[in-house]
């Protein structure tokens, strides 16, 4: 009778360890910053954490592994487990340009100016130069984008054709619905940037 007690407990005790989750079957269910930090709450046994990292900035072993994943990506180093909760990729680009007001000048004007401003540049003349001396919108930065991504600071036709250009290239971007015309000298290769965010723990 003893004996089958103690079996009976053993049996019940495997079971119950059986039938807990591991650490990556929970990983599976978490999607969210959110549902992370409830885990995270639940569960300080594991000394759960969230990392947040760059490309360029992270350069850890562990960390460019990380940076290497993507989203919903979930693996395991020794008795750490990781899950990428987010994963953000951007490209930057950076340019030099003058700007040519379509609404002040003709076609044949802008025509002639973007001639004499090719001519000049060829000649040895920097673009920096040059934009100071006629480009149409005020910029005091000697015609410098700094670094940009997306059409809240320069038109999709701009940030469209800087990404098809080489480094060093001048070229002409035209926005016909207003207008606007300019050349661009391509002064940086892009800068590719990624950011995640990790949920890790111990345990498998």
């Amino acid at each position: 009778m003893k004996k089958s007690i103690v079996g009976l407990f053993a049996f019940m005790l495997s079971m119950t360890v059986f039938s807990q989750e591991t650490v990556t079957e929970k990983f599976q269910k978490i999607t969210t910053v959110q549902q992370a930090e409830q885990f995270i709450a639940a569960n300080p046994q594991l000394k759960p954490a969230i990392l947040k990292l760059s490309v360029g900035k992270d350069s850890s072993l562990i960390e460019k592994r990380l940076l290497r994943q993507n989203q919903g990506d979930i693996f395991s180093v020794g008795y750490v487990t990781y899950k990428v909760i987010q994963a953000k990729d951007t490209t930057d680009y950076r340019a030099n340009y003058i700007f040519l007001d379509g609404g002040s000048l003709s076609n044949t004007e802008i025509d002639s100016l973007k001639k004499v401003i090719l001519q000049k540049h060829s000649q040895g003349t920097p673009f920096e130069k040059l934009s100071d001396e006629y480009t149409m919108d005020g910029n005091t930065t000697h015609g410098d984008t700094d670094w940009f991504f997306g059409e809240y600071m320069f038109p999709k036709e701009f940030q469209d054709a800087v990404a098809n250009h080489k480094l060093g290239e001048v070229f002409f971007v035209d926005v016909s619905d207003k207008q606007w015309h300019y050349i661009v000298k391509k002064t940086y290769n892009d800068r590719v940037k990624k950011d995640i965010v990790v949920l890790r723990a111990n345990r498998r």
